[in-house]
């Protein structure tokens, strides 16, 4: 009991403490910033679902995971960090940290957009430069569909907008096959796990 109490200011501080660092000004540009001191895991964890939580508990300001999410990196092995100026620390991702929650589509046929908004209020467009890709769930063998926000970090799209994304779907012949897929600023992005952006 004394330990748990002794334990909750010591987490609190070392939160404030991330917060404030990710706070410095230019704190998510890489290029304003040396080397940040490696402090190992910060105990911080995204589930499945996009929820932040720290040493077990709801990260529930949404001001602290937007701005902790400006501040995360994903490194060439698959690794998650929050990078700031002075420090940086792993943290744990179930999936991947973003989610696409709603869908907005403009214009028609390959020069139709199709603009997605992240849990954190983020906007991404599909293009060449952030591909929509489509793996399976190998739990239930159905399709799990991301698009890439920045950076190497993606969101998985929810059920609602991969079904809006069906509904607007057309078939196009790629690399010699009829596939079916979408239009976005010129890519064709096939809607099967399969495929690559055409």
């Amino acid at each position: 009991m004394n330990e748990a109490k002794a334990d909750a200011p010591e987490s609190a501080s070392e939160l404030a403490r991330i917060e404030a660092a990710a706070a410095t000004p230019h704190a998510a540009s890489a290029k304003d910033r040396g080397t940040p001191r490696d402090c190992g895991h910060f105990d911080i964890h995204i589930d499945r679902d996009g929820s932040w939580f720290y040493r077990g508990t709801p990260i529930n300001r949404a001001s602290l995971v937007k701005l902790f999410s400006a501040v995360l990196e994903r490194d060439a092995e698959g690794g998650y960090w929050l990078v700031t100026p002075a420090e940086r620390g792993r943290i744990t991702v179930d999936d991947v940290p973003f989610l696409a929650v709603e869908l907005d589509r403009s214009g028609e046929g390959a020069a139709q957009e199709l603009s997605f908004r992240t849990n954190i209020g983020d906007f991404v467009t599909a293009d060449a430069a952030h591909p929509l890709r489509i793996a399976t769930d190998p739990a239930t063998d159905t399709p799990r569909p991301y698009i890439l926000v920045r950076n190497r970090l993606e969101a998985r799209l929810t059920r609602p907008v991969f079904y809006s994304l069906v509904d607007w779907g057309v078939e196009e012949r790629v690399g010699g096959a009829t596939r079916f897929g979408v239009w976005s600023k010129g890519t064709f992005f096939p809607l099967d796990p399969s495929a690559a952006p055409g």
